[in-house]
């Protein structure tokens, strides 16, 4: 690959730049010490606060790296690197199922110059469009000609875009010059683990150096080469994410160790996620009866890491040919076949404006919720308790209850309403009529619960969630969900102070097993 007259400096800015970026990643350990309850995790909220400029620019409009940024921007990614060069459990890319969200899921391969016009496509259409990755369906960095030809193209096409690269990190340490050279500025590597005896369970080979290995040798081998690729990408300034999938009984005691060990390297952000293990992917892990974890076990870890440092719980676990906001996909507008017969005109100053409107609507978000905080200052209650938003995004209480196909989970506290994951389900509206199998199934997701907070929602369903216990709360449609969350919660704590309710702790219920699958 030839980088040629372009060195880390001119890839990532000024080298005042790099020096705080690599300043503020010694001092936060991957995106701040003081992290828990409250905390804005690493530039989550539409206010920066304590990051360092450069780290602000990074990550304000990446929906991946900021919480807040998901319910506003967009991200595709790009289905350029068919090969891998490691075998997991829990992965199988053979499968496909058009409505499905799943790693390593596709539709249809590209090659680069088809992925940098349907990117012009994309962005076109979608103007809060802010991020290109590439995240298989294999493994990037085991076809680095492929990926970084597409970057490339893309990096000229649309400067303003921001690359994003995935890799189970085996062969990364060979490719950091030119990750860097190519002004790619966020990095993803998948690590389930630091302990060979693990990895082994998790990984029944990789090919390294034109060889295969096997066991507690090729599980030693993935691991010091993730850590070293690691230490090299935040070396040079570049923000990693780490991705872990939580595989109950194997490595989910292990990986609050996994994440001490990628914050020393200066790892960013930390997204655990549940394992999939549906038999009819054909995965290893689903074939032999592996469980993923609990909604209750997944938030139980991700809490006890984040002391530690900021967790991702706004993942989706996407396709690797996604478009669109997290949580949607949009790739069947934009097949190659319809992509090749466009007349694309890159329109750059149209996108700067729909953004900048963006921002205004984030800053009256963040002022909103503000003033809600205000009222709960005073609050001496210890009562937290979970709610439920159906939401199409823009930080909105924008979805009809039936339409929903997936529920965000706030945390509600007298600190405030914090995001704390999402739960899948099945649309309860199929054709006009109530699906009243998706009904349970969309209770038993969010059964722990105290409220759903919708923009609509009919007599049928909101009859059950009350004998369910669940509160169905539409009197804040189309309103800012922390703001009117806060509000609710305000109104709960005193109703229980007055003695009008009392306060019940609701029980858990499992994640949702499988992938989401989209309503025909």
């Amino acid at each position: 690959m030839d980088v040629s007259g372009r060195n880390e400096a001119s890839s990532l800015g000024s080298a005042a730049d790099i020096s705080e970026i690599r300043q503020a990643i010694a001092e936060h350990k991957g995106c701040g010490t003081s992290g828990g309850r409250g905390k804005a995790s690493c530039g989550s909220q539409a206010g920066r606060g304590d990051l360092p400029t450069a780290i602000w620019e990074k990550v304000k409009n990446h929906p991946c790296y900021s919480e807040e940024a998901h319910h506003h921007y967009a991200r595709m990614h790009v289905a350029v690197a068919p090969a891998c060069n490691i075998q997991c459990n829990y992965c199988n890319r053979k499968y496909d199922c058009a409505n499905e969200s799943r790693p390593g899921v596709v539709s249809e391969k590209l090659t680069p110059e088809q992925a940098a016009k349907k990117m012009l496509a994309v962005a076109s259409t979608i103007p809060q469009m802010t991020v290109l990755g590439i995240a298989g369906p294999g493994d990037p960095l085991a076809n680095p000609e492929k990926t970084f030809k597409t970057f490339e193209l893309v990096a000229k096409a649309a400067p303003d875009i921001k690359l994003c690269l995935s890799t189970n990190g085996l062969v990364l340490p060979d490719h950091v010059d030119t990750i860097a050279g190519l002004n790619i500025g966020h990095v993803t590597i998948t690590i389930n683990m630091i302990d060979p005896q693990i990895g082994a369970k998790i990984y029944p080979w990789i090919f390294f150096s034109h060889k295969r290995y096997t066991g507690l040798e090729a599980a030693k081998i993935l691991g010091d080469r993730q850590l070293q690729g690691l230490e090299m990408l935040t070396e040079r300034g570049i923000l990693c994410k780490i991705n872990s999938v939580m595989i109950p009984g194997i490595n989910d005691q292990h990986l609050v160790e996994v994440n001490k060990a990628v914050k020393l390297r200066g790892a960013f952000l930390h997204n655990i996620m549940p394992l999939i293990s549906a038999p009819q992917h054909g995965t290893v892990f689903g074939l032999k009866g592996q469980r993923g974890p609990t909604a209750q076990e997944l938030k139980a870890l991700q809490d006890a890491c984040e002391g530690k440092m900021n967790m991702m719980r706004h993942c989706r676990q996407c396709r690797a040919d996604a478009v669109g906001l997290l949580g949607e996909d949009r790739s069947a507008e934009f097949t190659t076949e319809k992509i090749m017969a466009m007349n694309v005109k890159y329109d750059l100053k149209t996108r700067k404006a729909y953004q900048a409107k963006v921002e205004e609507e984030r800053v009256a978000k963040v002022a909103a919720k503000q003033d809600q905080l205000a009222d709960l200052a005073g609050e001496m209650s210890d009562i937290n308790l979970l709610v439920a938003v159906a939401t199409k995004g823009s930080g909105l209480i924008n979805e009809h209850f039936g339409h929903a196909k997936e529920f965000q989970v706030y945390e509600l506290s007298k600190s405030g309403a914090k995001f704390v994951g999402h739960r899948r389900a099945d649309r309860y509206c199929q054709g006009g009529y109530g699906e009243e199998g998706s009904l349970t199934m969309i209770i038993h997701a969010i059964n722990d619960c105290h409220a759903v907070f919708v923009a609509k929602i009919g007599g049928c369903p909101k009859s059950d969630l009350i004998k369910a216990g669940i509160e169905p709360v539409d009197q804040y449609a189309h309103e800012f969900i922390e703001k009117s969350a806060i509000a609710w919660f305000k109104s709960y704590l005193e109703k229980v102070q007055s003695g009008e309710i009392p306060h019940v702790e609701r029980g858990g219920e499992g994640i949702r097993q499988g992938a989401l699958v989209s309503a025909a």
